[in-house]
């Protein structure tokens, strides 16, 4: 098939790069420059077109890597025009380039290789429908990610910091604070300062912020814990001032992301409800609105994918595999593919299982063949997202059955995969912890031969 690849070497703040060839590789001309502006762009197109016109009217694809959010309003402006876009992932790139171009590497060169990269490597090129960053639930839900990160994060060192005033603080407040637990952070965090704050507007305190959780039996706990600060420090030793601040400050962050989080989960079921109408990730046992928008989010439609293998090795949970002649090792799952979307697969895999016997029944069957728990439910969300994208090709709503194909109620399915978990377990404590029974060694393999290798409260 005739056509002509335009390779573009997006840069971030200097011009880009680009290069034209046509189906056998052969430059027609190289090291354009230009900036992401409709001018520029304008003239970018205008010598492809010039070239496209003696060549008959050739289709016009164009090759680039996803550099941060550069491409997005490149791939926008050319797919207006009629070019295909395809997009390269950074290491395929990578791997080429140092084949390709041993001695040097160039912007130069870099735009040629991916003008030629269909010739290369016609399988690392996927069309990719959508515009990345620049989809709103795409985006939302990677912030959300990355909020939930931030707030591990802080929540950790704020830990840290608990622990130079003694455990007994951690015992009284628990691990995740809630809002009384940080308004007492944030204001009297200094044993000096809570012990004159006194019992009795200490329990007003927290009957207020706690909503009537906490009363005087909570007081008394921060009171004997602050109490157990001053015996445990030598005078003088430290300055509980200063580590007070330090904590208020920590506390205040936290505070910070748990409403920043909350408004982003706001804006995620206001787009997920758009994205998915007749709830098709709804269906599924064990998503609620947050692992079911942050799937479809970074997997996209699952319609553009030429089969659902290719579904599984975009997730990166499959399993790399070196083979050769009569020898085959499969290692650890590639992690190719979006880390929001893997680890969102991860959690809904470990929901899922507890609902659907079929899941239950697979999980199990991994374990007793050795598997640790996280390789087991890493098949499983492979597993899982396979259903996934064919109920939504299919336009069906997940359905549940039990192990004779039987269609059953979620209820139904949640005690049968309870059964499940609980007959295994006991079976293996029978047999011994990590070591196969001898009727696991005579029975056929009926798992997968591979081995597949904190959030926040709302997910």
């Amino acid at each position: 098939m005739r056509e002509l690849r335009l390779g573009i070497d997006v840069a971030c703040r200097e011009a880009h790069r680009a290069a034209l060839a046509d189906e056998t590789g052969a430059l027609l001309w190289t090291n354009r420059r230009f900036q992401t502006g409709s001018e520029d762009l304008e003239t970018l197109w205008r010598t492809v077109e010039a070239v496209r016109a003696d060549q008959g009217d050739v289709p016009v694809v164009v090759v680039m890597e996803p550099t941060r959010n550069a491409w997005v309003a490149l791939a926008a402006w050319l797919r207006h025009r009629g070019a295909q876009v395809r997009l390269v992932p950074p290491e395929q790139s990578a791997d080429l380039r140092k084949y390709y171009n041993k001695h040097a590497k160039t912007d130069r060169l870099d735009c040629e290789l991916l003008a030629r990269i269909p010739l290369l490597h016609p399988d690392g090129l996927v069309e990719t429908p959508g515009l990345g960053p620049a989809e709103g639930l795409r985006r939302t839900v990677g912030r959300r990610a990355g909020l939930v990160a931030r707030r591990t994060a802080s929540l950790q060192r704020l830990d840290a910091l608990l622990e130079l005033l003694g455990p007994a603080w951690t015992a009284a407040l628990g691990t995740d604070p809630g809002k009384a637990a940080c308004s007492v952070l944030e204001r009297y965090s200094d044993p000096h300062a809570l012990l004159r704050l006194g019992r009795a507007r200490l329990t007003r305190l927290l009957i207020r912020t706690s909503r009537g959780a906490w009363r005087e039996d909570k007081a008394d706990a921060l009171l004997a814990a602050a109490r157990a600060t001053l015996s445990l420090w030598p005078e003088g030793a430290i300055d509980f001032a200063e580590l007070a601040e330090d904590i208020a400050a920590e506390t205040r962050l936290l505070r910070g992301l748990d409403d920043e989080i909350d408004h982003v989960d706001d804006r995620i079921a206001a787009a997920y409800q758009d994205a998915d109408p007749t709830g098709i990730l709804a269906s599924v046992p064990g998503l609620g609105p947050v692992l079911a928008a942050a799937i479809l989010g970074r997997l996209g439609d699952p319609n553009r994918f030429r089969d659902l293998a290719a579904v599984r090795a975009y997730t990166g949970l499959v399993p790399k595999i070196s083979q050769s002649g009569t020898s085959e090792t499969h290692q650890g799952p590639t992690k190719a593919g979006d880390h929001v979307l893997r680890w969102s697969l991860f959690i809904a895999a470990d929901h899922a299982r507890k609902t659907d016997p079929g899941l239950a029944a697979r999980y199990q069957r991994l374990r007793d063949r050795g598997k640790h728990h996280n390789s087991a439910l890493c098949t499983l969300a492979a597993v899982l997202v396979t259903r996934i994208a064919a109920c939504w090709r299919s336009g069906e709503h997940y359905r549940l059955r039990d192990l004779d194909g039987r269609e059953i109620t979620e209820p139904e399915g949640r005690a049968l995969a309870s059964r499940i978990n609980t007959e295994a377990t006991r079976a293996r404590t029978t047999t011994g912890t990590g070591r196969r029974s001898k009727e696991s060694h005579s029975a056929p393999s009926t798992g997968p031969s591979a081995t597949h290798s904190t959030t926040h409260p709302a997910a």
